[in-house]
């Protein structure tokens, strides 16, 4: 559905630590940093990409109050990978510990971040 989504930041390389870390324990490579012409993180696979990035107007990133980004886990211990490198790379673990949580689309195992600009992340795994 999605070709790519960008997060803001104000400090690329806290962020590229945080990202790398937690995409890491997803399986994903480490991210590329570019300078121009957006200056950023920049994670790619197959099918889509996340950019990390300093605004292009020059003001100071904010996160989206309500909004989520939300990494597919492909095992429950994936989730608490994410939870645990996230906070060993300096994010801060938010709402209620990794783990299985009901839903209304059933039993979902979940971990929510907030990254080094206050962004909300977070890693689902949905048993088959």
């Amino acid at each position: 559905m999605f070709t790519h989504v960008t997060l803001g930041a104000n400090d690329l390389e806290a962020s590229h630590k945080f990202y790398d870390a937690v995409l890491g324990a997803l399986g994903h490579p480490p991210g590329t940093l570019s300078e121009a012409p957006m200056p950023g993180v920049w994670y790619m696979t197959p099918r889509g990409m996340l950019g990390v990035v300093k605004p292009r107007d020059g003001q100071a990133a904010c996160h989206a109050n309500g909004g989520t980004i939300g990494f597919a886990a492909a095992s429950p211990e994936a989730v608490v990978a994410f939870a645990e490198a996230g906070v060993a790379a300096g994010g801060v673990a938010i709402e209620d510990p990794a783990g299985p949580r009901n839903s209304p689309f059933g039993v979902l195992h979940l971990a929510y971040l907030r990254d080094p600009a206050g962004n909300k992340i977070c890693a689902v795994h949905r048993p088959g």
